[in-house]
């Protein structure tokens, strides 16, 4: 796809990556129905045959279809207005995923920190959906189901770190894990004030 690319478009410098990219933001965004990308192909075959036998491989810019020049102005994203990502966010994005597994894979279990729940923003969504590609490398590679957790896990401490979520210290959820739940604290309330009660009518029969 990049050499055909490449082919079509000689003025225009992107990388595989970017490319790859962007097709998956215009196919999961939807801009073009299955008849205008059936479409589009027949006119860049058409094009490339085009060119081919004239001996000029870059065709004119003004040939080329208002949708695509749209489409190729577009900075990679997963949703509108404020929430783009565009391709040096997702490398920064990859690198950030890398770490924070390496870290979580050698961080004990006990020494993790409590993920905090994050709003479900169109910004929030959109990092969701630009790191769940990334997810498949590290999955297919797992080793076994603790290596699972910990990329799962790395996975959702790097999107808190994209996203400017603060996490509490490492071994502060153990801290909280042994401090006793106010759920099991008012059940406890509510059973020594019953059992006082039961005693005052034990006293009153015996009386």
């Amino acid at each position: 796809m990049h050499c055909f690319f490449a082919e079509l478009e000689p003025s225009i410098s992107v990388t595989e990556q970017n490319l790859a990219d962007r097709v998956r933001y215009i196919m999961r965004s939807k801009i073009f129905d299955d008849a205008q990308l059936e479409r589009l192909r027949r006119e860049a075959i058409a094009s490339s045959n085009e060119s081919a036998m004239a001996g000029d491989a870059a065709p004119h810019p003004t040939d080329q279809h208002p949708h695509v020049e749209a489409a190729m102005d577009l900075p990679v994203m997963v949703d509108s207005n404020d929430d783009e990502i565009v391709s040096h966010e997702l490398e920064q994005m990859r690198s950030i995923l890398e770490e924070v597994i390496l870290e979580t894979r050698s961080t004990p279990l006990e020494n993790r920190p409590r993920l905090p729940r994050i709003p479900l923003s169109k910004r929030n969504r959109a990092v969701l959906r630009a790191l769940n590609p990334m997810l498949v490398t590290y999955l297919e590679a797992s080793r076994d189901l603790c290596d699972t957790d910990s990329i799962l896990f790395g996975a959702a401490v790097a999107v808190c770190r994209i996203i400017g979520t603060k996490l509490p210290m490492a071994g502060r959820a153990t801290t909280q894990s042994s401090a006793i739940p106010a759920w099991r604290k008012r059940i406890e309330d509510r059973i020594a004030k019953a059992r006082a009660l039961m005693g005052r009518l034990d006293k009153l029969q015996v009386g």
